[in-house]
């Protein structure tokens, strides 16, 4: 969950140098104890600076020692912040600054890629995948994220390129949500027969 205003406007220090985007501050202030410092959320200065868009002071922060996989109250690390934001850039700014794509995050026990997946962010998703994000994670609800692409999403544009992609990449389209149900027959059962079709293209049953 991105910082509420009034988080933003009670924001001192690192934490408030990476809201606003001020390197030079992040620079001169930065300390290994700063850095890991959390808000009343859990969030470190490299999240807020994430949910900002600040990608100069995510440099500044990373270059300064910040932990790229440390995780917030929501249990989401900065490349899933980016991922669950649609936000490309930011996202490639973190994983060329060494941020990993693998990480468990979520409530849920799912990565960066379930996320996007889940939400149609197709372009984030193909940066996830030349990250070498896990394709075939199984979250603590037994979906991975070609499942969540079909149960979550809307059958659309967006969420058929997820789904071509997942499958390009080599993702295990045989496995089941806990009910024992193939990506195919999920997709199917929801009537989306664009993505019923790119599944059979691979084989699917």
């Amino acid at each position: 969950m991105p910082p509420s205003a009034e988080e933003v406007a009670g924001y001192r220090g690192l934490h408030a140098a990476a809201q606003r985007g001020d390197v030079a501050a992040i620079v001169r202030i930065a300390s290994p104890r700063d850095l890991e410092s959390r808000d009343g959320r859990g969030r470190t200065p490299l999240h807020v600076a994430t949910f900002a868009r600040q990608r100069k002071a995510i440099q500044a922060l990373v270059h300064a020692g910040a932990d790229t996989a440390v995780l917030e109250q929501d249990r989401y690390d900065a490349v899933t912040i980016a991922a669950v934001a649609d936000d490309e850039e930011t996202l490639r700014v973190l994983l060329a600054a060494g941020a990993s794509a693998k990480l468990i995050t979520s409530r849920y026990d799912g990565t960066a890629l379930i996320a996007a997946a889940h939400l149609g962010h197709d372009g984030v998703v193909r940066q996830l995948i030349a990250a070498h994000a896990p394709l075939d994670h199984v979250n603590n609800l037994h979906w991975t994220a070609l499942i969540e692409a079909i149960v979550l999403g809307d059958g659309g544009a967006r969420h058929l390129a997820v789904v071509r992609e997942l499958l390009a990449a080599g993702a295990d389209h045989s496995l089941t949500d806990r009910e024992g149900r193939t990506p195919l027959a999920l997709a199917r059962a929801r009537g989306y027969t664009a993505i019923a079709e790119a599944l059979e293209g691979v084989g699917a049953k």
